[in-house]
């Protein structure tokens, strides 16, 4: 019970333990993507001391005795308290960077209380779990508040305003080179100043433009491996292509889930008059008032990049629509080879019964029967060419039947057909002249 007890004081975050490996050094104080671990005493660990917690929970538990189910139970309500009181929403820390409004980095993966963060812009705590890195978000939206816009569509989750643009580090992403290149050009946007783009317009185009250059990279590349392993595909089909064609199907149908919520996202803003009005933060932040209809720029900003995702969807669906069409072509060549396997077993089956038809009669004539034929000159020539005969028969009518059945379409019954008539002697109808 002591050693839960003495464990319990030593509880990790939820969402730090995760960056933590399973071997630790004693004495080592670096911690993983350099992100601190919070523990439930209002004090801050590295990897020494979760080492030094791990420690102590093997030589304590070495050398005491067996708990009992009250005293598991009473530790594990202990642990998890202490995790609870330790999962504050506003207590979180995020790194994030920040650019003020020439467009110079005023801060890079800097940490920021969420409770700081929401008090500073003016908005709710869970206006910012939606881009919180460390939450996965599977849906891309781009929400309007009063003095901010929060964007969150793919590699990117970014609080846009009208002098300063917040971007949310992810922590151990793989998209890394990408959230690189789009710091790099979202600052040379917005030191560019005679666009005629508002500030924060500007920071969206970046945005925006970083999340199609994303679509585009994926999309050439899942294309290059479909149509490469297609061609493959016309010249020998095999058991690993078709793992391999099932791997590309599933990577392209999420691909194209993806893309297709992403232009959700900025359809969803075009259809709404006021959040594009709210849109316009420098002119609000200036006092100067715009009406419901009065967005055409942004509009314009807006449905060209709504256009390109369309078209990168369609292409997507360019693209599925050929794998499907091969994989119906496979499975077709598949049942061909299947029914050609079989015809030839049937083939075969006949064949035998053919033979076994012969046989048969020979085996009743040469049973030890008298017959009056074993000192017939001829017999023997006349019974082998009757069962030559027989077999032949036999085999005959049962290709006959096989090619028969194998002519038969989807439908058993002809059609009737109608007696033939010279043309002035038809009647003329909507169908035609019958």
């Amino acid at each position: 019970m002591h050693s839960l007890k003495s464990l319990a004081g030593y509880v990790i975050h939820p969402y730090n333990a995760t960056g933590i490996r399973s071997s630790c050094r004693r004495g080592s104080h670096s911690t993983t993507f350099g992100k601190p671990f919070h523990v439930a005493r209002n004090r801050i660990v590295g990897r020494a001391d979760v080492c030094q917690v791990r420690h102590m929970w093997k030589s304590q538990s070495s050398n005491s005795r067996p708990l009992s189910p009250e005293e598991e139970e009473a530790g594990r309500s202990a642990i998890l308290e202490k995790v609870m009181n330790g999962r504050q929403p506003t207590d979180l820390m995020l790194r994030c960077t920040v650019l003020d409004a020439e467009g110079n980095v005023k801060t890079i993966s800097g940490q920021f209380k969420k409770s700081d963060l929401s008090a500073e812009h003016q908005l709710n705590p869970r206006d910012l779990r939606k881009i919180d890195s460390r939450v996965p978000n599977l849906v891309p939206t781009i929400l309007v508040r009063k003095q901010a816009i929060l964007v969150n569509i793919l590699h990117i989750r970014a609080l846009i305003k009208a002098d300063t643009v917040v971007l949310f580090d992810s922590y151990g992403s793989a998209d890394s080179r990408l959230h690189s290149v789009y710091l790099y050009h979202l600052e040379h946007n917005l030191k560019l100043k005679g666009s005629g783009l508002p500030y924060e317009f500007r920071a969206l185009e970046s945005t925006l433009l970083s999340v199609l250059s994303a679509l585009e990279e994926e999309m050439v590349f899942i294309r290059t491996l479909v149509s490469g392993l297609l061609a493959e595909l016309e010249d020998n089909i095999d058991h690993d292509r078709f793992k391999r064609l099932l791997h590309y199907s599933r990577r392209l149908a999420s691909f194209q889930s993806r893309a297709k919520l992403v232009g959700e996202a900025i359809d969803e803003v075009l259809t709404q008059d006021e959040d594009m009005v709210a849109m316009y933060l420098t002119d609000k932040k200036n006092g100067v008032a715009h009406s419901s209809l009065e967005h055409e720029e942004l509009e314009m900003l807006l449905e060209s990049f709504s256009k390109q995702v369309e078209e990168i969807v369609n292409e997507v669906g360019n693209i599925d629509t050929n794998v499907q069409s091969t994989q119906e072509i496979v499975e077709l060549i598949l049942d061909s080879n299947r029914n050609a396997l079989l015809a030839l077993d049937l083939k075969v089956s006949i064949a035998t019964f053919g033979v076994g038809t012969g046989a048969l009669m020979t085996g009743l004539l040469g049973m030890n029967l008298t017959n009056h034929f074993e000192s017939h000159p001829y017999a023997f020539y006349a019974m082998t060419g009757a069962a030559g005969l027989a077999s032949f028969l036999v085999a005959f009518i049962g290709f006959r039947k096989l090619a028969n059945l194998r002519k038969i379409g989807l439908s058993r019954s002809p059609k009737p057909q109608r007696p033939w008539l010279p043309l002035p002697l038809r009647r003329r109808s909507q169908d035609g002249w019958f």
